[in-house]
């Protein structure tokens, strides 16, 4: 075979896992090469994201003593999904297939030879897809139930229990290449791409080393890009309680026009108090949100650029 496979690893504050994901995902491509699944034109691209540690000086280390690896340096830290672009733009002109994964090797590598059987199937976008959820916690496996469920009710298609772990043909590159958002949410964009499509299910590993990037605070953020990236649900939600909120309160100002009318009137304290606590929540919570999704128009008109590369390591590119 004559396919060229760059796997593309966003990098973000990786010093500790590098050396042996870089050691087994070295193992992994020069045995695909030695089988002639995969052309010895094949790389291995680091993206350092605006690392704050080492980890680009250990890029610049194992490209240095084996070109089989190759790095992307980003000028500062423009986060997981726009460091994974500028690696997917890269290597879509040098490679006739990228495979995406993290850096910290929880998703199973043994599983890259079904990527590209798949992908000599026919198919321009293969979906690595988690078989189960067995080994997170009962909190993280739950959340990540609602949100995927809640992703669905907001009009937002994407596939259930998949990360970033997939395969892209050069085609479905150049496709997703025309897509110019500014807020990106890859989970969301890629099968609006179209193209034929398949998922390899496997089981996700524990990190062996490090912490996680992605922790709750950032899992939420993550999520609620996602959702007003795709979906004016939300909107239109707010919509749907302002209507109803409108005819509760033409009917409650017939009652107290009828009460008045009748003399039984009371303070009525506690009933205006209660109104203008809800109405006002409301309020605020509607201008929120519509003021979310026109703080996303605004960054979408500025159209400043969502990655700049600082430095490229790759023969390919000199």
């Amino acid at each position: 075979m004559n396919t060229v496979l760059y796997l593309v690893i966003p990098c973000y504050n990786e010093e500790e896992v590098l050396h042996e994901t870089a050691r087994q995902l070295k193992e992994k491509i020069e045995i695909m090469i030695s089988k002639g699944t995969i052309s010895n034109q094949s790389r291995i691209m680091f993206v350092n994201d605006g690392s704050k540690d080492k980890t680009w000086s250990i890029i610049k280390e194992l490209h240095n003593k084996d070109s089989l690896f190759s790095g992307l340096n980003l000028s500062r830290n423009r986060g997981h999904q726009n460091a994974l672009l500028a690696g997917l733009m890269t290597a879509k002109d040098l490679s006739d297939v990228t495979i995406s994964l993290d850096a910290d090797l929880q998703d199973d590598i043994h599983v890259i030879d079904r990527f590209i059987e798949k992908y000599h199937d026919g198919y321009d976008v293969v979906y690595g897809v988690r078989s189960s959820r067995a080994k997170d916690t009962w909190f993280k496996r739950n959340t990540a139930l609602a949100f995927y469920r809640f992703q669905e009710k907001m009009g937002v298609n994407s596939v259930y229990n998949h990360a970033d772990y997939r395969l892209m043909s050069k085609r479905a590159l150049e496709a997703l290449s025309q897509f110019k958002e500014v807020n990106l949410f890859l989970r969301g964009l890629v099968p609006l791409v179209g193209f034929d499509s398949c998922i390899v299910e496997y089981e996700r590993n524990e990190r062996f080393a490090g912490e996680s990037k992605y922790p709750l605070k950032k899992m939420l953020s993550f999520a609620w890009d996602g959702i007003t990236s795709f979906s004016i649900k939300p909107i239109r939600f707010v919509t749907l309680i302002g209507i109803i909120i409108f005819v509760v309160s033409i009917l409650v100002t017939f009652y107290c026009i009828i009460r008045k009318l009748m003399g039984d009137t009371v303070d009525g304290w506690t009933f205006l108090s209660c109104s203008i606590w809800v109405l006002g929540g409301i309020q605020l919570l509607s201008i929120g949100i519509v003021g979310e999704y026109i703080g996303k128009i605004y960054s979408e008109t500025k159209a400043r650029p969502r990655y700049i590369i600082k430095e490229i390591l790759d023969e390919k590119t000199v």
